[in-house]
């Protein structure tokens, strides 16, 4: 019997320095299209957006958060690596508690077993190096 396949909840975290985000690049095999997307997960069972979101980003780059504010939620269809994904994405922006961190161009975070780096784009930037900002409506919020 197939995977049923599931809509996914997940909460990200835009963190602001002057007009850039923090993203994680990625890329798809089959599109070949880069993109880059705010940090951030799943939401886990009993667990709220916002509580998701703060630990996700404690996770992920042992970083803690405050002034964490919902800004929007968005509801997100698409195909990554050939597959389809549905996800209802609860939008945040919060900063970072341990200020030095604005002063790091490129910070290592972990998901997981997988390290990735996570880098600060203006969504200018994000345009000349050719990388869609992932959901899209999150340009609308910059």
């Amino acid at each position: 019997m197939a995977k049923k396949q599931r809509i996914r909840a997940i909460a990200l975290c835009l963190l602001h320095q002057g007009d850039q985000i923090l993203v994680q690049e990625g890329y798809d095999s089959i599109t070949h299209q880069r993109f880059a997307r705010p940090l951030g997960g799943g939401i886990d069972f009993g667990e709220t957006s916002q509580q998701a979101v703060v630990r996700e980003i404690q996770e992920e780059l042992g970083a803690d958060i405050t002034a964490v504010k919902l800004l929007v939620t968005v509801e997100s269809i698409f195909d990554y690596e050939g597959k389809p994904g549905h996800e209802i994405v609860f939008v945040y922006e919060a900063e970072f508690v341990d200020r030095s961190l604005y002063q790091q161009e490129v910070l290592t975070a972990v998901e997981g077993a997988r390290r990735f780096q996570a880098h600060w784009r203006s969504l200018e930037e994000l345009a000349r190096l050719g990388v869609t900002l992932v959901p899209g409506a999150i340009a609308n919020l910059l």
